[in-house]
């Protein structure tokens, strides 16, 4: 690559890199996933940054490449090596909204992983169904049935009842 366009790409990673580093770690939960999630997203990037750098919305188009990386590896997780005899330990759980939030992550851990993916992007990333459609490659519709599936999937898991039904109408 030409030195000006490794600039404009080394520019463009460290404004987004903790932007990045929160998607994958919302998506995977767990630090060092999601530091290897944008790892290789962005060196994904680098290789096509010549022609992704004329795309009109490239933080779409990386957020696609990043929930896809998470996706692949969900996909292709079962094959994975533990270097170590014994998992890590983990700092204690401060009692409240860190308990809350590791349950939640637990549950969120057991959904579908498109599911997850779509609840992550919809409801802890903020982003549109016409946004997420877009980063999944599907359409709004898709988006919306993963998005009621995903939810009753967690209240299942949660034990929470299901919202009640109501007859007729639309949405």
């Amino acid at each position: 690559m030409e030195s000006g366009t490794d600039e404009a790409y080394l520019a463009y990673v460290h404004g987004r890199i903790p932007a990045l580093r929160r998607i994958g770690y919302l998506l995977c939960g767990d630090e060092h996933q999601a530091d290897d999630l944008v790892q290789e997203t962005i060196t994904k990037l680098y290789a096509r940054w010549p022609r992704i750098a004329a795309v009109d919305n490239v933080d779409a188009y990386t957020h696609t490449m990043l929930v896809r990386a998470f996706l692949d590896e969900k996909r292709r997780g079962w094959w994975r090596v533990r270097l170590f005899g014994s998992p890590p330990e983990h700092a204690a759980a401060v009692a409240g909204a860190a308990e809350d939030r590791t349950m939640l992550r637990g549950a969120l851990a057991k959904v579908a992983p498109r599911q997850q993916a779509v609840l992550v992007l919809r409801y802890l990333c903020d982003q549109s169904v016409a946004e997420v459609a877009e980063i999944l490659g599907c359409s709004e519709g898709t988006v919306k049935s993963q998005t009621t599936h995903g939810l009753n999937a967690l209240r299942r898991i949660l034990g929470e009842p299901r919202p009640v039904q109501r007859s007729g109408g639309g949405r």
